[in-house]
Order: structure tokens, then C-alpha cells, then sequence
């Protein structure tokens, strides 16, 4: 008589799934409310009066920004099916990965420089330039090099990261209008990405459907995306290169970043944050499927990002108005929240629906963390620095988590428990750096504008 085992298999609620997008919808339109009532009843060191220009310019953006962000999630969400598709192994998969990093440890802070000295906008059109050679080279070639699609997709990544932000803050600057308006800019940033992420995962889906033969579609797609986000970046703006040379670039990135301890501490700060990030999209599908029962990663991916775009609408709530925290002393606590989450997962708890639960806790912590690390960056860092500064930050944490991929992902010296472990020590050391630098901050912000 035959033995018949039966497959366990694990899916998220649909319930969850509905609360996540009332929940979005709710919170987006109240936080602008909110927001308003909390200017109307309080002044800020950065009141200028609000104008309908800044709206306009703030739609402009967010259009543009949500283009780049579903270029950039249709490969975030199909570059996996697309390898596996071709044959490609575990080991090869890991490679890849070292390949990425690497690239992007060495790229960050040169392509931070760059865009400071030859303008972000040049940069960003590079970053579409980059999708469409990528996109159109797949159309040719059945199975285009790995190595070079890697590197060119490390490098479009790493600019999205930082190249469209700092953009923004110059673009906003030079245009005169308010600064405490970047505020809401930033969140909605953190919101819209993340909804675009989620919606490159539905177009990819429906571009492919059930038939593997239409692996190419989604390189059409991205071609004809790249090709709207480099018209719209091209027509739609202006942008003043900077002048200063390299050597003086230099001694200013020397004077302000490394002898400003506040600045080195904001630093820090982000490259833990990303380093937690990096090791938690290398970890989270094995760690879901540990206990071997059969999982669709593709139902619990939705859940992440849309807990990231709730936590990303507390920014508002939290840090505005006359009965706001501080952030310094909200970004304590959310560090602190992300690593206990993440140290229960590294005792080794494998219950797949606490491990979702402990996930969608912390994509909602890093949804609220994203945008107040933006404001502080705004009141420390120079705009003239800014690529310079978020580039260091993000080759540290790319080194950290390239470091980790060879020992625990090739080599198999270092179990997935003990990275995640070393992401925990990291957000602890965040949110001592953020107690740090509440200390040494005065009161109001000392913010570099004002000197």
C-alpha cells in the first residue's frame, strides 16, 4: 500500500490584506490634515510661508519618483523568477549577490562625489540610462552576462538610494520653498515607493502570467518606463551644476562630515540601518521556510511593503505639531524596537505566522525611520555634501553585508541566526548613537541653514 504525505501548506490571511490597504488609505489622508492643523496652530524655525508652486513641484516629483521606483521594483521583484528560470543554482545566486554588493561598496561614495560636483540630475539620468541598456540588452540576448547585468543593476540601485533625494532637497531649496514642507515630501517619498514596489509586482505578474515563454516581456516594459522617466527628467527640469573643484570639495567634505561628530553619528545611523535591511532581503525567505512547509513568498511580499507605508504615515503624527517628540528621540526607540524584532527572529523562532507578524512590525519601523533620517539630514548635512555623506554611509553597510554574504552565504562559517544577530548589535548601536546625538544637538535644532 502506498504512502501518500500531504503537503502543509502556509498562506497569509486575505483579511490582512484589507486591513493593511483601509489602514493606507485612512492614514494618508489624514496625515496631510494633521499636518496642516498642526502648522496653523504652531511656528517652526523653518516657517516661509506655503505657496501653490511648492505643490506643484512636490506632484512633479512624486510622479517622477514613482516612475524610477516601479523601473526599479520590476527587477527587484522579477530578477530572482528570471535566474531560476534560466538554471541557475543556489551558489551562482549567491555570487550574484557578491557581485552586487561589491559593486555597490566601491560605486557608492564615487557616484556620491559625482553627483555633487556634476549634479544629481545627471546622475538620476544615468540611472535610467542604466535600465534601458539592462532592458533592451535582455531583449537581444536570450541570457545577457551575468556579471555585467549585476554590475549595472548594482549601480542603478545604488543610485536610486540616494541620487533622487538629494535631487530633491536642492531642486527645493533653490526654488525657495519652505523647509519644514520637505517633511511631508520625505514620508510620502517612503509611501509612494513603497506602492510602487507593490505595483511592479502585479504588473510583473500580469506581463508574465502562466507562460514562461514571455520571460522578455518585462525588459519591454522597463525600456518604455526608463524611456518617460529620462524624457520627463529631461524636459520637465532644470538643474545648476556645482563649481567647486574636487580638491575643494574635498576640504569641505573633510571640515564638515568627518570633524562633525553629530554628522558621523547620523552616519552610522544610516549605515546600520541598511546593513539590517541588506541582511533582512537575504534572509527572510529561508527563514520563513524553515520549518519546510510550503510557502507562497510572493502573498507575504505585499504584507512588507504595506507595512512600510503605514509606518512611513506615523512620520507626520509623530514629528509635527506642538505636542510632537522629538526625532532623535523617536528614531531611539524605533531602533531599539527593530532590534528586539529581529532578535527574536534570531533566537530561532520558526512559527511562520509570529515570523510575518515580527516582519510587517519591523518594514513598519523602517517605513517611520527612512523619512527622519531624511529630516536630520537635512538639518546637519550640507546640501553641497549631501551625495558625498549618504554614499559613505551606504558603501560601510555595503561592505558589512558583502563581508557577511562570503562568510555565511558562501562559505558557511557564520549561520543565518548569528547574522541576524549582528544586525541586532548594530541597531543598538544606532539607537545609542541617536541618544548621542539628541545630547550633543541644540535646542531648537541647530540646523545648518541657519548658520
Amino acid at each position: 500500500m502506498g504512502v501518500v504525505i500531504e503537503s502543509s501548506i502556509w498562506e497569509p490571511n486575505p483579511s490582512i490584506y484589507i486591513f493593511l490597504f483601509f489602514c493606507c488609505c485612512f492614514s494618508i489622508f489624514f496625515s496631510p490634515l494633521a499636518s496642516n492643523l498642526n502648522r496653523t496652530s504652531s511656528s517652526t524655525i523653518f516657517d516661509h510661508g506655503t505657496s501653490s508652486s511648492f505643490f506643484r513641484f512636490q506632484r512633479n516629483f512624486l510622479l517622477l519618483y514613482s516612475l524610477a521606483s516601479v523601473t526599479e521594483g520590476l527587477w527587484s521583484v522579477f530578477g530572482e523568477y528570471e535566474l531560476a528560470s534560466h538554471g541557475i543554482g543556489k551558489e551562482t545566486m549567491v555570487m550574484t549577490l557578491c557581485y552586487g554588493y561589491g559593486t555597490a561598496l566601491f560605486a557608492a561614495p564615487i557616484l556620491g562625489v559625482l553627483s555633487d560636483l556634476i549634479g544629481h540630475k545627471k546622475v538620476c539620468l544615468f540611472f535610467c540610462i542604466l535600465h534601458f541598456f539592462v532592458a533592451l540588452w535582455k531583449r537581444i540576448l536570450d541570457q545577457p552576462s551575468i556579471f555585467m547585468t549585476t554590475t549595472c543593476l548594482s549601480l542603478a540601485s545604488t543610485i536610486f538610494s540616494f541620487s533622487f533625494e538629494t535631487w530633491m532637497v536642492t531642486q527645493h531649496e533653490k526654488q525657495g520653498h519652505r523647509l519644514d514642507s520637505l517633511n511631508d515630501t520625505f514620508w510620502l517619498m517612503t509611501f509612494f515607493e513603497s506602492a510602487c514596489f507593490i505595483a511592479s509586482q502585479v504588473f510583473a505578474n500580469w506581463l508574465i502570467g502562466n507562460n514562461t515563454e514571455k520571460i522578455t516581456v518585462p525588459s519591454a516594459a522597463i525600456i518604455f518606463l526608463a524611456t518617460i522617466c529620462f524624457t520627463f527628467l529631461t524636459k520637465g527640469w532644470t538643474e545648476t551644476p556645482g563649481t567647486a573643484s574636487f580638491k575643494d570639495y574635498s576640504l569641505s567634505f573633510y571640515a564638515y562630515i568627518f570633524r562633525d561628530k553629530r554628522i558621523l553619528l547620523l552616519a552610522w545611523a544610516q549605515t546600520c540601518l541598511h546593513f539590517s535591511i541588506g541582511i533582512f532581503w537575504i534572509l527572510w525567505a529561508p527563514t520563513v521556510v524553515a520549518d519546510g512547509r510550503e510557502v507562497q513568498l510572493g502573498l507575504i511580499y505585499p504584507c512588507f511593503l504595506g507595512s512600510r507605508m503605514l509606518g512611513s504615515t506615523a512620520f507626520p503624527c509623530l514629528t509635527s505639531g506642538p505636542s510632537s517628540f522629538r526625532t532623535e528621540d523617536c528614531l531611539v526607540y524605533a531602533y531599539a524596537i527593530l532590534a528586539l524584532l529581529l532578535s527574536i527572529v534570531a533566537y530561532d523562532y520558526q512559527e511562520i505566522g509570529v515570523l510575518v507578524t515580527l516582519f510587517c512590525l519591523f518594514h513598519a519601523c523602517v517605513g517611520f525611520i527612512l523619512p527622519s533620517l531624511a529630516r536630520l539630514r537635512t538639518m546637519y548635512v550640507p546640501n553641497e555634501l549631501r551625495g558625498g555623506m549618504m554614499g559613505l554611509s551606504l558603501a560601510l553597510a555595503n561592505a558589512a553585508v558583502l563581508l557577511s554574504l562570503v562568510q555565511g552565504g558562501y562559505y558557511r562559517n557564520v549561520s543565518n541566526a548569528a547574522l541576524m544577530s549582528f544586525s541586532v548589535f548594530g541597531l543598538l548601536l544606532a539607537a545609542g548613537c541617536m541618544h548621542t546625538l539628541k545630547k550633543w544637538g541644540k535646542q531648537p535644532y541647530h540646523n545648518w541653514h541657519k548658520q
